[in-house]
């Protein structure tokens, strides 16, 4: 009797417990599916199971442990009303399929208007996905890949498609194919986010008028692809570490009328990448302590670059496949060099005296042979270049004519001094020491 008492209790247990499991996730749609327009949702500290879709305007607000898990077969949450937020959730186990027509997300807005706030994303194929959907705020989520492993066999972190006049902000994204990835996307407001360990942090394809502010670019295959864009902002923005076989800072492909300005590019294979593109201005950057400064392809014409700082590069610009036609001056501003290419500034102008020019010859190993990049600072190279110089078989990779002269307050006087130095030679030239000696006294010391 007691057994059986016993098993009778048990059984009703399990009864009770089972179905308030499994029908979490009917309970979260349905709670929606009850909710009035404009109702907020206030979610547990618990896990509640996707998929589930959102047709009208609500708002779901989670709280440190609100978990939103999906199945597995599509997307975990699927939004089509507009004027909906979510906020404080993590959102997980969305589809991982790469042969569906349909491309699954974490989180996939088709409607206008929505607010998508504090989302931590894991195990989904796109992070936050935005479709033909605009004016919409994604901010302070933080998505999350598989990281370089399986880089092919995931999406993107936030990906952009036909969608225009959003703004994402302060979002973090590691490891995914693509940080952030745009398509037919135009003005977009792209501010403070950090974007790692991705192939290319910034993709960019056909999408024009979008306005980038400090960002963070590092330990990506490379840190942003502009590709057939046109007017594009970029400002603020820092590049740091983007190095690999061919990696990149920054990479410009029939990009036209972009604005690179105020930003900063340090330690990558490359800085600035340019290949078939027109009118870009490159301004008030910093280009310092890359394997190559810029690599300007001959494809390229009418790129300006003024006020920049280029130095401490191994090699600081290469021009490659023949010869552009670039400026390195704007209203008569060069670029400052660093102490690669020392210049006399002696009317103290803050402009260098004299033309900096940079010839090197390794432009045809470098178009003959891709694995030159990985030799760069060899000494071999060096005797190379040296070698080739002797023959005179090196080419001109750029001129400025008006190049930035930086003075240090030390030494803000030593051309002064260089003056003198020059006057007293000219004197000892011209009347021989005894002039001196009345300045001076004998041996040079004043009497």
């Amino acid at each position: 009797m007691t057994k059986t008492l016993l098993l009778l209790m048990f059984s009703s247990i399990l009864m009770i417990a089972m179905p308030q499991e499994s029908t979490a996730a009917e309970n979260l749609q349905a709670m929606i599916d009850s909710a009035e327009e404009g109702a907020v949702l206030q979610l547990d500290n618990r896990t509640y199971e996707g998929n589930i879709v959102i047709d009208k305007e609500i708002q779901i607000i989670g709280n440190k442990k609100t978990i939103i898990k999906g199945d597995g077969t599509g997307n975990v949450i699927s939004v089509t009303a507009p004027n909906v937020t979510l906020r404080n959730l993590t959102v997980t186990n969305g589809s991982m399929n790469r042969n569906s027509a349909e491309e699954y997300a974490a989180i996939k807005l088709y409607s206008n208007g929505n607010t998508v706030d504090h989302i931590a994303v894991t195990d989904s194929f796109h992070g936050i996905y935005l479709s033909q959907s605009h004016h919409n705020t994604i901010e302070n989520s933080n998505i999350t890949g598989h990281g370089y492993g399986i880089i092919a066999k995931q999406g993107n972190g936030l990906h952009i498609y036909y969608s225009n006049d959003n703004l994402l902000k302060n979002n973090i994204v590691t490891g995914t194919r693509d940080g952030m990835y745009f398509d037919y996307a135009n003005n977009n407001k792209i501010v403070g986010n950090k974007l790692s360990e991705t192939r290319y942090g910034l993709h960019f394809m056909y999408s024009n008028e979008n306005d980038f502010q400090g960002n963070t670019f590092t330990f990506n295959t490379g840190g942003a692809a502009i590709m057939e864009s046109n007017g594009n902002k970029l400002n603020n923005n820092d590049f740091i570490f983007n190095y690999g076989h061919k990696s990149f800072g920054l990479f410009l492909l029939s990009a036209i009328d972009t604005e690179i300005t105020n930003n900063t590019f340090i330690l990558n294979q490359r800085g600035l990448y340019i290949d078939q593109s027109t009118n870009n201005l490159i301004k008030n950057n910093t280009i310092i302590r890359n394997q190559i400064g810029v690599e300007l392809w001959a494809s390229s014409n009418d790129q300006t670059f003024t006020l920049n700082n280029i130095s401490e590069n191994t090699i600081p610009v290469f021009a490659l496949g023949g010869q552009g036609r670039n400026y390195w001056t704007k209203d008569n501003q060069g670029n400052n060099w660093g102490n690669e290419f020392p210049v006399l500034d002696l009317n103290q102008d803050g402009l260098g005296d004299q033309t900096v020019a940079y010839q090197s010859s390794l432009y045809e190993l470098i178009e003959d042979q891709e694995l030159t990049y990985l030799f760069l600072k060899s000494p071999a190279i060096g005797i190379y270049e040296k070698i080739n110089q002797f023959f005179n078989q090196s080419k001109t990779m750029f001129e400025d004519s008006a190049p930035l002269v930086v003075h240090d307050e030390s030494t803000g006087r030593w051309p002064w001094f260089l003056a003198a130095a020059i006057v007293i030679l000219a004197v000892i030239l011209l009347k021989g020491r005894y002039p001196l000696c009345i300045i001076f006294g004998r041996n040079g010391r004043k009497t």
